[in-house]
């Protein structure tokens, strides 16, 4: 049974442990008890990162394989961003990444190149959504267009809301869409091809119905 069962509120029972050497204590000891049950470490163990170009759907894409596989689900823009838009340290950055991921099973959704070598350490899948340009570029103008309108705070306790003013700025969603779509498609296109990191599985997915059948795998293993 491919359904990871680590406790439906695993991650937030563990934030509250403030201390890293603890949180680990405790996920092995939840570890143990998964083991303990005769489930295989393959089976207890996933650690996904979910990448590809500003709207392509990795949000949600990520929350719902995070709730298939019964594993937590990290925002790398919610680690990263800070109140009203502040950009934090690479040092802090980096440090919230790693307590980010100190659980033994989690899906992670964001690029980041520069974090690579702290999401990708113990990664075992990386999915690549790779939609065309048309369809990407529109999803970046419905999504900016519906946050501003809709003033909604995207995470919470920030005051970080996109905006119509924010949309047409040097800062606008759109605007990294159209300069970054072609630059992470060579840029991934060549990491995958990269021995370096032929340990690691990648899953390139092209459109929405791709993405839907990946998903679908782990729910009929699971059932």
């Amino acid at each position: 049974m491919l359904r990871i069962h680590l406790l439906n509120k695993q991650l937030e029972e563990f934030e509250e442990v403030e201390d890293p050497l603890m949180r680990k204590i405790r996920y092995l000891d939840k570890l143990i008890d998964e083991l303990a049950k005769g489930k295989s470490m393959d089976k207890i163990l996933m650690k996904i990162n979910i990448v590809g170009t500003t709207a392509s759907g990795k949000t949600t894409f990520g929350k719902t394989l995070a709730e298939v596989i019964d594993a937590p689900f990290i925002e790398m823009d919610k680690v990263f961003w800070g109140p009203n838009w502040q950009e934090p340290p690479d040092i802090e950055f980096f440090k919230n990444l790693e307590t980010a991921l100190v659980p033994p099973s989690w899906v992670l959704d964001g690029n980041y190149s520069r974090t690579t070598p702290i999401k990708w350490k113990d990664v075992d899948t990386v999915v690549w959504l790779d939609y065309g340009f048309c369809r990407t570029l529109y999803q970046s103008i419905t999504r900016a267009v519906s946050r501003a309108y809709r003033k909604t705070e995207l995470w919470p306790n920030t005051g970080n809301y996109e905006t119509f003013r924010r949309m047409f700025s040097s800062d606008s969603i759109v605007l990294w869409c159209l300069r970054k779509y072609t630059s992470n498609r060579i840029k991934y296109k060549s990491i995958i091809g990269d021995p370096k990191y032929s340990h690691i599985n990648f899953v390139h997915l092209r459109s929405p119905n791709q993405a839907r059948k990946y998903i679908e795998t782990f729910t009929n293993q699971a059932g």
